[in-house]
């Protein structure tokens, strides 16, 4: 991961309400402009830039394992799963290795085609990739941007938590940035989504294995 602009973890969050800065506005027209080599892409978390790999083989697995049991489960409503999406808040943009949003996702757009608004994200889902860099950018700095964007339901898949565990975040507070709810689960133990389209789906073993992470 490559960061373009200074992170200070430290310093207090800016509130929702916060109107774009001229760093937001330069960052955004930076991450347009952008062209990556194959295997990478870019997000826009919290005044910077950040260049990361696309997952190893484990990663796919857990992601496109869990987006098809998703849609299995969403199949006869409106909404639908997705990967390799970008989300779009404001001049923000993240890309969750799982969301769900509506089926008929073009009319929830940006203007420009860029991405889907995050209005619309219902769920994101994060599996926590190796490097302390990645860890604390799931854990902590998009913890705070979904929470701070209203998005309702974050599920964080981490094989670096304690031998392995799933959290579900829900209740966001958009000023504090915080969510108010919380479960977590070591691998092996089911844990279900509290609310929204997936509300009742179990993150059990058959996604996460029986208790041993996939470092591989």
């Amino acid at each position: 991961m490559t960061a373009l602009a200074h992170e200070m973890l430290e310093a207090p969050m800016p509130k929702a309400t916060t109107p774009p800065s001229e760093l937001d506005e330069a960052l955004w027209q930076a991450w347009k402009a952008m062209e990556l080599p194959e295997g990478f892409h870019a997000e826009i978390i919290e005044g910077f830039i950040e260049v990361s790999p696309t997952g190893r083989l484990s990663h796919s697995k857990i992601t496109n394992g869990l987006r098809r049991t998703l849609d299995r489960f969403l199949e006869r409503g409106e909404f639908a799963a997705f990967q390799d999406t970008n989300v779009i808040h404001g001049q923000k943009v993240w890309i969750p290795d799982v969301l769900i949003a509506p089926e008929d996702v073009d009319i929830h757009g940006t203007e420009d085609g860029i991405g889907i608004r995050a209005e619309a994200v219902r769920l994101v889902v994060e599996v926590v990739s190796p490097g302390s860099d990645s860890i604390t950018r799931d854990r902590t700095r998009k913890r705070r941007a979904y929470a701070r964007a209203g998005i309702p339901v974050y599920v964080l898949i981490d094989d670096y938590d304690d031998g392995g565990t799933v959290t579900v975040l829900s209740r966001p507070d958009r000023e504090k940035a915080i969510y108010g709810d919380e479960v977590r689960a070591a691998y092996g133990a089911a844990v279900t989504v509290p609310e929204g389209p997936a509300k009742g789906f179990v993150i059990g073993e058959d996604i996460t294995g029986a208790g041993q992470p996939r470092r591989g």
